[in-house]
């Protein structure tokens, strides 16, 4: 049988406190959604109000001090209304915007026009709820078919509902209901009547040669057409022109429409002197309203009653929260201000015109270095921020980029070397475009010391396809 026995152990830990949570949501928050944050902070909690700013409030100007007013045996630890697993800032909600006429809405209005049986309205009218937010059908019908069954009570079969479907591509847009994207196309050049030679042959490609087309295989496309390079670069026009996804002109209730950019900061630049400063255009400024102060006073000198008692503590709870809830904006617009001073610093040349190949190597670490702060503090500061210049509104991660090394010893941004490599994919020849390969041994020659899978990396970044799908028929 085992021995039970007690003993004591000193360890030592760190837990974030609820103040430090609170400034680490705070500064991950861009400044559209900090003004919505504050709003929020200032309806849950009655003590923070909103300061007036064309009024001057002269009273109680001194530091508002709780404590005083509230007995020793009265103070309760903060911890008890305070839990450390949760936050009420953890869910970040989008302001929705209004909108115009979804696809569906436009879809159904034109099932009323049609001469429709009540059941072919009911079937045609279900497959178009389960379109995508592209205009595709993407389940199967037989799915569908067991959808209605088991919702619906409906006993369609997949010939049903094919017939159902053929009434949806008589619809507009034109190739809304497909169910991949070569029927997609097929549906829009199917609707040109009477058809072009150009158009008969676009049908052809993507009727019988799909696959080698969408591989940019033109050489063998040609070969079995059978058809001159103009007829063949003429059918390729006419493909281009169809839309992939013809839901794009419309809303749907999905998509949440996305908000304009408002800059953090504003970087002025006049007479060679740089002027920094927080963007407070639409942010509330907030304090502690005065009258629950009063209250606490009177309330400490009346009897001690135990209703007036618990008042007392939950102004008390309040007002630290307003107290701590100030010192966290205070503390992120000084963070903000000087991690921003110290990137002006570090790219002061790049800031003066936005030339691209003035923009330094910069990592976190190099703005941490100099502001003493934790990397993870630099990342959440940069994070979905954008600054103001007079060259245009930045996001503040664009600035940072890994260091290059050139022939001479030089140290260069990876920007300068995409800003290269897009210029070379921008003036290639079409007909026959650059490898990876060949892109590096350019970027060689011009003394930039880049392997291929580097030069892979940075294409891939820039959104540029590999050279076999760069290929166009000129």
């Amino acid at each position: 049988m085992g021995i039970i026995s007690q003993s004591q152990v000193q360890k030592l830990s760190q837990k974030l406190s609820p103040q430090q949570i609170q400034m680490i949501k705070l500064l991950e928050l861009p400044m559209l959604q900090l003004e919505q944050r504050i709003k929020q902070e200032i309806e849950e909690n009655p003590v923070l109000e909103e300061v007036e700013q064309d009024i001057e409030l002269q009273e109680d100007k001194k530091e508002i001090s709780v404590e005083q007013y509230v007995k020793e045996e009265d103070n309760i630890p903060s911890y008890k209304y305070h839990t450390n697993n949760y936050s009420k800032d953890d869910k970040i909600h989008q302001t929705p915007i209004t909108r115009g006429i979804s696809l569906r809405e436009y879809l159904e209005e034109q099932l009323g026009y049609k001469t429709l049986t009540n059941r072919e309205f009911i079937l045609a009218k279900y497959l178009i709820d389960s379109l995508d937010n592209d205009g595709y059908l993407r389940r199967p019908l037989e799915s569908i078919s067991d959808d209605l069954a088991f919702n619906m009570s409906i006993d369609a079969d997949v010939a049903e509902l094919e017939n159902a479907l053929r009434t949806i591509h008589e619809l507009e847009p034109v190739g809304v209901g497909a169910r991949s994207l070569q029927e997609c196309l097929l549906l829009q050049l199917g609707s040109r009547q009477p058809a072009s030679d150009s158009e008969k042959l676009a049908k052809k490609i993507i009727e019988d040669h799909f696959v080698e087309f969408t591989k940019k295989h033109y050489d063998k496309l040609l070969n079995r057409l059978g058809c001159t390079n103009d007829q063949f670069k003429d059918a390729i026009d006419e493909i281009i022109r169809l839309s992939p996804k013809p839901a794009n002109l419309y809303n749907n209730d999905a998509q949440d429409i996305v908000p304009h950019i408002t800059p953090d900061f504003i970087l002025d630049y006049h007479n060679g002197e740089f002027s920094l400063s927080l963007n407070y255009s639409n942010v509330p400024e907030v304090r502690i309203n005065n009258q629950y102060i009063k209250m606490i006073r009177e309330m400490s000198e009346s009897v001690n009653e135990k209703q007036e008692h618990e008042t007392m503590q939950f102004i008390k709870h309040k007002v630290d929260s307003a107290k701590w809830f100030i010192s966290a904006i205070e503390q992120r617009h000084k963070t903000l201000m000087q991690t921003m001073q110290t990137i002006l610093d570090y790219q002061r040349e790049y800031f003066k015109d936005g030339d691209i190949s003035m923009l330094k190597p910069m990592i976190l670490k190099d703005v941490s270095d100099r502001t003493g702060l934790d990397v993870s503090t630099i990342s959440r500061v940069v994070n979905s921020k954008y600054v103001q210049t007079h060259f245009g509104i930045l996001l503040l991660k664009t600035l940072f980029s890994e260091a290059m090394q050139t022939e001479s010893g030089d140290e260069v941004s990876s920007h300068e070397i995409k800003n290269i490599l897009k210029e070379y994919v921008d003036n290639e020849d079409k007909r026959h475009p650059m490898t990876d390969e060949a892109l590096m041994e350019e970027l060689n020659k011009r003394g930039y010391q880049i392997a291929r899978r580097t030069v892979a990396k940075y294409r891939e970044m820039l959104g540029i396809p590999v050279a076999r799908l760069r290929k166009e028929m000129i």
